[in-house]
């Protein structure tokens, strides 16, 4: 048996367009962190990520307290959409909203179309496996809210609907709202009866459509019935005499509604279109011929499927009555379970050993740590020379230093203050830069040990996702398997992506 990766030389992905988010406070420019500060930070992520800044976005002097509306947000938001950027870096989150609505609706747009978040203080990256469960909790963070908001309307939905109320929204087809009450409508009640009546005849629901549209009926918005229709109205209890309300719950946007249990149903009687023995054998129609759908539809979907392949290049195909995968062409074949057995036994050869992996975070740890170092060194040395200059300033305020003394002394601190000034940022980016790509791996790592211990107990479905992600070609040669795996890093391959760009970043000695 043998696992093979990608060639060397594979397609490499486009450089990613990004922009950067420059907004700063008061407080940040009195510490000495100035907008081209930031900028110059942001740049040296995005040259360390291999990335093209195409876009800078300034805000230095609006207020942080609502940000949407902004003539640079619409700007930026305008180019997510249209894919102009594809992620957007910022020093942090504060600077991106301060208002959490907002970073919620940030979050939204940005995972809608796409789009990555990158906060350099929080380590956020969500271009990495780490940085997407940032997406992953503001979403949940979003969703709260809009459960809260939920419950709170729907508090009084019951009440309403006992009462007979309006909850919003138009009447159902057949229907229409007069006086605060739902009564049949005198041009749509028989259209929907007469879909009763059909369906009673042809017993499918694509033929009553078809009838009805041949006979010129349309829906309320003037468009052709279709069986999704036809079906809907159908089994609404309403045709018969029962108006169901506070029956579903959203389950959030651009998702399915989900049905409440019954006891929290509100039924209240309205005057039918058909009767209750009509709509009865309708829907026990309904209701047989959709048990007889799902267990048509209920086909094995074998583990590998469309991606086993005989060394002869034809597909290999396991039918739902045969136990392995079989060429049609050369009868080459291996049964099912030998094959998973294999691939489960190469997982633990696909990533990486527990000594690497702690190696090369140990590594990792301590090339942070040195940097971090000096990065707190060069911040200190600034104050100092900043302390200096403001002595000697004050010196010659008062004449105790003559104009060519104060040009002496001043003037070599200047220069090293503007050194240090230029180094700040490059260094904090590769700092940057090094911990949200910790990070990253570190989670890649943990979870690929996770996954080899957890494959056998996995579900079906998850085993064919992972199989889907990982696997590009499975060979069934003669006498071996060989397994062609979509790029997966090796832990050196990983530590050199992490470096790769960055230079030893000792400051110069003062």
């Amino acid at each position: 048996m043998k696992t093979t990766r990608p060639s060397d030389d594979r397609t490499m992905p486009a450089s990613k367009p990004v922009g950067i988010w420059i907004r700063v406070s008061t407080e940040d420019q009195v510490r000495g962190e100035s907008p081209e500060h930031h900028e110059k930070r942001a740049r040296m992520y995005a040259e360390a990520k291999g990335w093209r800044v195409r876009e800078v976005y300034h805000l230095e002097a609006m207020s942080g307290k609502s940000v949407m509306g902004y003539a640079e947000t619409d700007r930026m938001l305008e180019h997510i959409r249209s894919g102009h950027i594809s992620a957007l870096v910022f020093s942090k989150l504060a600077r991106l909203a301060r208002n959490t609505r907002e970073l919620l609706e940030f979050a939204d747009i940005f995972r809608d179309h796409g789009a990555d978040l990158i906060s350099l203080s929080e380590a956020i990256d969500t271009s990495t496996p780490a940085g997407r469960l940032f997406f992953t909790v503001v979403a949940a963070m979003a969703q709260w809210e809009r459960e809260e908001i939920a419950e709170r309307v729907a508090a009084s939905v019951p009440i309403r609907a006992q009462l007979g109320k309006p909850l919003g929204g138009a009447a159902p087809f057949g229907y229409r709202w007069e006086n605060r009450e739902l009564i049949p409508d005198p041009k749509e009640a028989p259209v929907r009866k007469l879909m009763y009546e059909l369906f009673l005849e042809h017993k499918r629901k694509k033929a009553v459509a078809r009838l009805l549209n041949e006979k010129g009926y349309r829906t309320r918005n003037g468009s052709n019935f279709t069986d999704t229709t036809v079906d809907r109205l159908l089994r609404d209890p309403m045709a018969k005499g029962i108006r169901r309300a506070n029956y579903t719950k959203s389950l959030g946007a651009k998702k399915h509604w989900k049905v409440k249990p019954e006891d929290e149903w509100v039924l209240t009687p309205v005057e039918p279109i058909v009767s209750e023995e009509t709509w009865l054998k309708a829907n026990a129609i309904l209701n047989e011929r959709r048990r007889k759908d799902e267990c048509e539809t209920k086909k094995t979907v074998h583990l590998f499927a469309g991606v086993v392949f005989c060394h002869c290049g034809q597909k290999m195909y396991a039918l739902s009555n045969s136990p392995k995968y079989v060429c049609q062409k050369c009868r080459n074949k291996i049964p099912i379970d030998d094959l998973e057995a294999v691939f489960a036994e190469q997982l633990k050869g696909f990533f990486l050993d527990p000594q690497e992996i702690t190696q090369y975070l140990g590594q990792a740890d301590e090339t942070i740590k040195t940097k971090d170092e000096a990065l707190r060194a060069l911040t200190a040395k600034r104050e100092s020379l900043v302390r200096e200059m403001d002595k000697i300033h004050r010196a010659y305020i008062t004449d105790a230093i003559t104009v060519q003394g104060y040009g002496r002394q001043y003037q070599p601190l200047e220069e090293r203050l503007n050194q240090i000034e230029e180094e700040l940022p490059r260094l904090q980016g590769e700092v940057d830069f090094l911990k949200i790509q910790l990070l990253s791996s570190d989670e890649i790592l943990t979870e690929a040990k996770d996954l080899t211990a957890r494959w056998p107990t996995l579900a079906p479905e998850e085993k064919r996702q992972i199989v889907e992600h990982v696997v590009e070609r499975i060979t069934i040669e003669k006498d071996a398997v060989e397994i062609h795996l979509c790029y997966l890093p090796t832990a050196s391959e990983i530590a050199a992506n992490g470096q790769r760009n960055l230079k030893d970043s000792s400051p110069p000695q003062a």
